[in-house]
């Protein structure tokens, strides 16, 4: 990208953030559809973790290179990546648990685990965003 006019490399960072808040903004309707489409709104629980999924990233992420992908040998980054890791297997155990226990049905279901992989690929496509920004 760094042979391109200046106009059209800023274009096309404009694009990817489009990109990236349409799929934000897939992935929240996808988690309002799971509970307004079968009128229960047990499926909002997993919100929860979606606010705690990128807590331990804040708190512990604060030099310039660390990424959650990177292969740091220090404690901190590895009691960050488990609980990452930990709220992203919750993100997903919640709905199956509430299935489970018969408070939701497959579509509510779907629709959450839909919207969970939906957040997931956008965060990754930032991710992506941001090491190619360096």
């Amino acid at each position: 990208m760094s042979d391109l006019p200046g106009h059209i490399a800023s274009c096309l960072n404009t694009g990817k953030l489009a990109l990236l808040a349409l799929l934000v903004a897939g992935g929240i309707v996808l988690q309002i559809l799971a509970c307004a489409l079968y009128d229960n709104w047990w499926p909002m629980l997993s919100v929860i973790m979606y606010f705690l999924l990128p807590l331990p990233l804040l708190c512990s992420g604060g030099s310039d290179d660390y990424s959650l992908l990177s292969e740091s040998d220090g404690s901190w980054a590895n009691v960050t990546k488990f609980l990452t890791g930990a709220s992203a297997i919750g993100s997903i155990a919640i709905p199956a648990i509430l299935k489970h226990g018969g408070l939701i049905g497959w579509g509510a279901m779907t629709m959450e685990l839909g919207s969970f992989f939906v957040l997931v690929f956008a965060i990754m496509c930032f991710m992506c965003m941001t090491n190619d920004d360096n």
